[in-house]
């Protein structure tokens, strides 16, 4: 898909495996997941283990995080009096653990981006989640919502990556604009050699576009009667779209979005001082903190005189397996993670990634301020990713449509196109 960032989350580890998924579970061949977004902990790597059959209990994660966990859940499991076993999947971890489950060889616990619940509740292979009664004093509440499907809690959120305007001050005067256009004036008189490093590409980004889109009035689901998002009531083609892809075509026209930015190099343009300003998320940190760049770090603004700029928010978190063979194992285990920020703060030291937790956020807000304001401005201005599996039908037409948008194409016309294509798919 066209999603390129750096997730730290693995906002999508599935890609063209969620057809896989679909068809291992359920009928509807039309459920890919928003999988494909980044990817970046999910690459490379041999096949799944097959669950060690020794343990007490079994969690499988992608690198990053398998690393973070070892420690802490092997502390856990002493002072329990359990043998914990932390195994790595490289490649395809949703596609694997799927699988696996239905084998009846899979982990107890999972680590996972908050998109993939649909596809996972849609192939039984997670099983609902008590949380604390206190949940909501001591977690963000964007998390939280992240981890209800159907109304159903489904796990226990770890940490949250979203979009967030990163300003280079010595090319801008305005590091933290209120409006978009103020953004474009001041990047404009600032002299760079961009305005804005905004991931386009030839082929489109709708992640990367979705504060813009959403700012200009476009949605991609409505929400039923419950708030559950609905995939009859698609927003692409309609027209708050079409007034997104009008804004599109102006910035096009202007030079300020240009499809020559990518994923592969919207940040180096940015700490290489070639532009003004960066829409990115966490991911961007430690490359900007590398160049040592004088940064302000702030909510991306919206339309002067329009909607909020609404980007995405992506939340981590652990699953429990259906069927995995210590399920009371998993679920004390979940229950103590969620209980406290112990485990959250001893895989920070080993893999730095915005917490959800409220209290670790304020602790770190001196040590890692950026960290813990990319949580804060998730919890303030970001939606949660849909997890419906519809939202794989979205991210290809959508992003194509608005590359070509900014590259002249009739902003009504293309966004009808896109939201057909789209129906087509998910009707």
């Amino acid at each position: 898909m066209l999603i390129r960032r750096k997730s730290f989350l693995a906002l999508g580890a599935a890609g063209a495996s969620a057809a896989l998924l679909s068809a291992c579970g359920s009928s509807d061949s039309d459920s890919s997941n928003a999988s494909d977004a980044g990817a970046a902990s999910d690459g490379g790597g041999d096949a799944a283990p097959q669950a060690d059959a020794s343990a007490d209990l079994v969690i499988w994660a992608d690198e990053a995080k398998a690393t973070a966990l070892k420690e802490p859940t092997e502390k856990w499991g002493t002072d329990n009096g359990l043998k914990v076993a932390v195994q790595t999947v490289a490649n395809d971890l949703q596609t694997s653990f799927v699988t696996a489950n239905q084998a009846g060889n899979g982990p107890d616990i999972v680590m996972g981006a908050h998109d993939w619940i649909g596809n996972l509740v849609q192939n039984g292979a997670i099983s609902t989640v008590q949380l604390p009664a206190d949940a909501e004093d001591t977690t963000l509440s964007v998390a939280l919502d992240a981890m209800q499907y159907n109304g159903q809690t489904y796990g226990v959120p770890y940490a949250v990556e979203t979009l967030v305007l990163f300003a280079n001050k010595k090319l801008t005067n305005v590091p933290e604009p209120s409006t978009f256009e103020e953004l474009v004036e001041a990047g404009t008189a600032g002299g760079a050699d961009n305005v804005l490093s905004l991931p386009v590409g030839e082929e489109g980004d709708a992640y990367h576009m979705e504060p813009l889109y959403t700012s200009a009035g476009g949605y991609l689901f409505g929400k039923d009667s419950e708030g559950a998002y609905d995939p009859k009531d698609l927003g692409v083609g309609k027209e708050g779209s079409i007034a997104a892809g009008e804004k599109m075509k102006e910035l096009g026209k202007k030079g300020v979005l240009k499809t020559s930015i990518t994923g592969d190099n919207a940040i180096s343009l940015f700490t290489d001082g070639k532009s003004a300003y960066l829409i990115s998320g966490p991911w961007a940190i430690a490359d900007i903190k590398k160049a040592k760049i004088d940064v302000a770090l702030s909510a991306v603004p919206g339309f002067e005189g329009m909607d909020k700029a609404v980007p995405f928010a992506g939340v981590n978190g652990f699953y429990a397996a259906a069927n995995g063979k210590n399920a009371g194992n998993a679920q004390t285990f979940l229950a103590d993670v969620a209980g406290t920020a112990d485990l959250a703060k001893a895989m920070f030291a080993k893999n730095e990634l915005p917490p959800v937790n409220k209290d670790l956020q304020k602790e770190l807000a001196s040590d890692h301020p950026e960290m813990a304001k990319v949580a804060g401005l998730a919890e303030k201005n970001a939606d949660p990713m849909p997890a419906i599996p519809a939202m794989g039908e979205v991210w290809k037409p959508l992003g194509q449509a608005q590359a070509n948008i900014i590259g002249g194409a009739d902003p009504k016309s293309t966004m009808e196109s896109a939201g057909k294509q789209i129906s087509s798919k998910v009707s």
